[in-house]
Formats: structure tokens, C-alpha cells, sequence
């Protein structure tokens, strides 16, 4: 199903220097948007695979995804020989303006023909395969007519993609519904997942928000854990995007994950000491 296994992180520069000597690494994500013309050598140097991870395509907005921006993202992924390339199902444009932030799709049939066409505009110019992420929301569309399990097997059914399935994700918008996590991970296509987000956050305002820059809640990597032990056991890895804590912590968050995954750790005991 993916060309992907074991435990991953998302390279951003501020951490380059530690990801850089990590041992057992078996993945890098890295924003495609922040690749220029040649990509970091700290980022190159790596000899595990590196999937570029979109932001800005808007696959799930009412207008075509611009070409340009495509073919941005096919350039990245050749200039990386990515085993494949991701992006998230929502939009971040209409008419013209920027949201500045990653918006939900209704789930509804018209918003899977607006995601159908702009996957295939996508898939037919990116020379590797497309995954696409979940995200996390914090309101529902009052003319939803689909689940979310309904409406993710809908459209890789239609679309051949597979999914980057977000933990952290699943977790956030069960708590904010009130929905038990598990339960909501289970109805998802769990069959088609090239790989796997973990990501930290915090309540605040009464809801629970992604933030990416907070440690990840034990109630997440619990979450992994039960999704490891039904025998569902995707490459996963660590997401974050700012407020980096110390090495020997981020070590920490990896081994969790590690543990909760099923999968070899990437930070040996033997090494922490010397950080």
C-alpha cells in the first residue's frame, strides 16, 4: 500500500541539525512550499525517503486548483525523488482571498465532485502518487449529508488516493463532538493509509485545538496504541511546527510514538546523554 514504514518527523530548520542525527530514521516530511529552486542540504543529505506535504493547493475549494501551484509541487517532488507527495482535504481560497489557514469541506456529493476534479488535475501532472489528510475542525457544515468515514472512503473510492491519516486529527474533532475517538478512528478507510500524523495540542476555550507546537496528549498516543493493537500498523510520524522543546524531549515525543506504534525507536537510550 506505501512506500513508507516505521517512524518518521516532519524536517522544519529549526530542528534540522537534530534530525540530521537521528539514527533508524525511516522518513522525512517536509512542506513543499518551503522549497525553493534546490532544496536545505541538511534536508538532501538524508538518506531516507522525503515526501513533500502541501498546503496550499485547495483541493477541496469550488475553483480548480491553480496549475502553477501544481506544477510547484510536481517540481518539488522530482527535485526530491518523493515516493509520493500529500496535501489536506480542505480549501484555503475562494474568490480570490487567502484564509491564511486550512478550512473544512462540507461533506456533502457537490464538495466530493469539486475534490474529484482537483485530485485528477493534481494526479495527472505529480509523476508520483497523491495521499490526502484529514484535518482538524472546529465546526461541522449544517448541510453535511455524510460521516467522515462516509465520506473519506467516498472519495478514495473515487479518486484512488490514499490517505494520510491524522491521530491527533481524529482525536481533536471526536472530543469536540463529544464522540468517543476510537470509535470515529475505527469507521475510517483504515485499508488505505499511506501514513500517519501525531501531533500535540491544547484545550482552549473549551475546545480542543491542533496546534502542533504543544506536547502530544497520552490520550493520543492511546489512541495509536488501540489503532497498533487491532493491527493496523502504518508508518507514522511526528509532526511539529514551532515552539521545538530541548532535544532530549523531542527525543521523548519520538520514542512515545515509537512505543505506541509498534515500531523501532529512533532515539537509543545510549545517544540521549550526549544531547
Amino acid at each position: 500500500m506505501s512506500a513508507l514504514h516505521g517512524l518518521g518527523i516532519g524536517w522544519r530548520p529549526e530542528i534540522a541539525g537534530v534530525v540530521a542525527r537521528l539514527t533508524g530514521l525511516s522518513f522525512c516530511e517536509v512542506i513543499a512550499e518551503s522549497i525553493g529552486s534546490a532544496a536545505p542540504a541538511l534536508l538532501t543529505e538524508l538518506a531516507v525517503p522525503i515526501v513533500p506535504h502541501g498546503i496550499s493547493l485547495s483541493l477541496g475549494g469550488a475553483e480548480a486548483v491553480d496549475e502553477s501551484r501544481v506544477a510547484a509541487l510536481a517540481r518539488v517532488a522530482t527535485l526530491l525523488d518523493a515516493p509520493l507527495v500529500s496535501e489536506h482535504i480542505a480549501f484555503v481560497r475562494a474568490g480570490g482571498m487567502e484564509a491564511g489557514h486550512l478550512l473544512p469541506v462540507p461533506r456533502t456529493y457537490e464538495a466530493l465532485d469539486a475534490l474529484a476534479r482537483n485530485i485528477a488535475i493534481t494526479t495527472a501532472c505529480v509523476p508520483v502518487p497523491l495521499a490526502v489528510e484529514n484535518i482538524a475542525a472546529l465546526f461541522d457544515w449544517p448541510d453535511d449529508e455524510l460521516t467522515e468515514g462516509e465520506f473519506l472512503a467516498e472519495l478514495i473510492e473515487r479518486t484512488d488516493v490514499t490517505l494520510v491519516l491524522d491521530v491527533a486529527n481524529v482525536y481533536a474533532n471526536a472530543l469536540n463532538r463529544q464522540r468517543d475517538p476510537w470509535t470515529e478512528l475505527q469507521r475510517l478507510p483504515l485499508d488505505r493509509i499511506a501514513y500517519c500524523h501525531i501531533a500535540g495540542g491544547r484545550i482552549r476555550g473549551g475546545m480542543y485545538h491542533d496546534t502542533h507546537t504543544d506536547p502530544i496528549p497520552a490520550e493520543v498516543l492511546d489512541l495509536l496504541r488501540a489503532m497498533t493493537d487491532s493491527g493496523c500498523t502504518p508508518a507514522v510520524m511526528l509532526e511539529r511546527d514551532g515552539h521545538f522543546p530541548p532535544a532530549p524531549e523531542l527525543f521523548a515525543e519520538l520514542d512515545a510514538i515509537a512505543v505506541a506504534a509498534g515500531v523501532a525507536s529512533i532515539t537509543p537510550e545510549t545517544e540521549w546523554a550526549q544531547w
